[in-house]
């Protein structure tokens, strides 16, 4: 009869633990196999059992279809009530929390809207019409059912709920975000129930871009074709047929608000649209991609290291040896190769530093103004992260750094707290630009001054009631977050080339005169006039040197006259001088 491993592993153990029960007695060690040690053994036994059987082993899950996660503790500590649904939740995370489900009479009014035959003129349905909801009903579930493994793998706890609970979820809180969507896209109240009132928009809509509160975009699209595009695709001309791309319009238009005071709500969405079909995982994640700069490099596939090499091609292989796995010889440089290489390291100015280093972050808005730097809004339409740093218009000398206008209240603060939580927790998130931004604005607002000084050029805006509020809020943003810059497109734009202009000469000697002799327009006064007194005092020693010089000349000229007429000729030569 043969043994299994797992039999054969625990009675090898059992074995073990007689012979050393044996020897410790034999020597006289007693409370080695008593009682006192039965504890041990229980939980060395159950640790075994443990192994062989796999319970409560957590199972390994595919980190690339994750993508809405729970927010670290770390970055809960500052306000744990940003990350948190405020009137209605979204998802399997707060689901059936108990001060969240007064918004559930709300989500189920939106589901029979969508699903309930509607009749202008109030008469009766007819059974076909019935069914036909029945079967579009029916399709919806089996829709979400077919999703269901599919959404679970995106959130990076496994839910908690049951197969039919979770099903349900997803259906009743996506025809809720639908139906919301499509009633918000209108101007006026007049579609949305009765129970939803207008203090409670800005609320659901802050709700709803919230990293915890999400449901998977692909989610939302199979019901948004399902309810949406096949009811009124019938009825409907093929130029006012609904497309798949209009959840996506619809979620920028309701989510635009939140860019209060960078972008005009007034304007058309040509600047602040869905860049492709398809694209996001989620709300976040959409308004993500649309308020960064566009990348002009290509976008790769972000594998783990070890797999970079397995995943060429055979021609790309013996590039990719050359270039980062074959070892360089090293070969001793003469003086003649040094001295060309010390030249060119101290004088070519267009010489970058590594890409991974970086000497120092930006500068705060006091010392750049000090160095010279000239601050302006960027008027034209563009996305709320385009920040540049260039030459003056006259002086080629100072540089201007040019802004998009910025608007700081409570739920632009939430919002950048979910994107600087996305931006961390999702392993595929390549260019952390939000993160770079927040850290750019940590750099230049280290103060209440600093905060008057962009508003005064017409940059940043508030409604927090004071300036030191400001400075407070934007500093706690970025705490307990670890900063990569050298990865950033502002780093690459921005900050590098505004730390070489503050490390420039000009600069630097500008900066010192500023910050100790013009900081103020008392100081400012006081060192002219002391520039004054000193330019006179200098004019007033050269005239007095002069003065003193031409009188010395008139002195010696006259002596030297008195000298010629006292004494006789012949004394200095003279040829017709003899005595008589």
């Amino acid at each position: 009869m043969q043994m299994g491993k797992g039999s054969l592993f625990t009675s090898s153990w059992f074995l073990l633990q007689k012979i050393t029960c044996r020897v410790s007695r034999a020597r006289g060690f007693h409370g080695v196999c008593d009682g006192s040690s039965s504890n041990g053994r229980k939980a060395s036994l159950s640790l075994i059992e443990e192994l062989e059987m796999g319970n409560n082993v957590p199972k390994e899950r595919d980190s690339r279809s994750i993508c809405i996660y729970k927010v670290p503790n770390a970055m809960r500590q500052m306000k744990s009530k940003a990350y948190e649904p405020n009137i209605v939740s979204i998802g399997p995370y707060h689901h059936g929390v108990a001060s969240l489900q007064e918004m559930e009479k709300v989500k189920r009014i939106y589901f029979r809207r969508l699903f309930k035959p509607k009749t202008d003129d109030g008469s009766v349905v007819s059974v076909k019409e019935k069914a036909e909801m029945m079967q579009l009903l029916d399709d919806a579930k089996k829709a979400m059912q077919e999703l269901e493994e599919k959404a679970r793998s995106c959130y990076s706890e496994e839910p908690e709920l049951s197969s039919e609970e979770f099903v349900k979820m997803m259906l009743i809180d996506g025809c809720f975000i639908i139906g919301f969507l499509r009633d918000a896209s209108q101007q006026g109240f007049e579609h949305t129930p009765s129970t939803v009132e207008r203090w409670m928009l800005p609320i659901i809509r802050q709700d709803l871009i919230k990293l915890e509160n999400q449901l998977p975009l692909f989610v939302l699209r199979r019901l948004y074709d399902k309810l949406i595009i096949t009811k009124t695709s019938s009825s409907a001309s093929d130029h006012q047929k609904p497309r798949s791309s209009d959840l996506e319009a619809l979620s920028i238009r309701f989510f635009k608000p939140l860019l209060q005071g960078s972008v005009d709500p007034d304007k058309p969405l040509q600047h602040f649209a869905p860049k492709h079909e398809g694209q996001g995982k989620h709300f976040l994640d959409l308004f993500h991609h649309n308020i960064c700069p566009e990348h002009n490099e290509k976008e790769v596939d972000t594998l783990p290291r070890k797999d970079v090499k397995h995943n060429l091609k055979p021609q790309e292989k013996q590039t990719f040896w050359h270039k980062h796995l074959k070892p360089q010889r090293k070969q001793p440089l003469s003086r003649k190769d040094l001295k060309p290489q010390r030249k060119k390291i101290l004088w070519n100015k267009d010489l970058k530093p590594p890409q991974g280093k970086q000497t120092q972050l930006i500068l705060s808005i006091r010392e750049l103004k000090e160095a010279g730097v000239k601050f302006k809004r960027n008027k034209k339409p563009c996305r709320p992260l385009d920040i540049s740093f260039s030459r003056g218009t006259f002086d080629i000398r100072r540089k201007v750094l040019t802004i998009p206008a910025i608007h700081i209240n409570d739920h632009r603060a939430t919002l950048f707290r979910n994107m600087l939580a996305f931006e961390k927790c999702h392993r595929y998130c390549q260019h952390q630009d939000v993160t770079t931004y927040l850290f750019f604005l940590d750099g230049l607002i280290n103060s209440a001054k600093d905060v008057g000084l962009l508003h005064y050029h017409g940059i940043l805006f508030h409604s927090l009631g004071s300036n030191r509020r400001v400075a407070k809020l934007v500093n706690n943003l970025c705490k307990e977050v670890g900063s990569d810059m050298s990865q950033s497109y502002l780093y690459e734009k921005v900050v590098r080339d505004v730390d070489a202009y503050y490390n420039s000469r000009y600069a630097k000697v500008r900066a010192f005169l500023v910050h100790h002799h013009f900081s103020s327009w008392l100081v400012g006064i006081s060192t002219l006039g002391a520039c004054l007194a000193l330019y006179l005092a200098v004019v007033q020693t050269v005239c007095t040197v002069a003065t003193a010089k031409g009188q010395l000349g008139s002195d010696f000229s006259l002596g030297s006259s008195l000298k010629d007429s006292l004494l006789p000729k012949h004394v200095f030569g003279g040829t017709d001088s003899k005595p008589s």
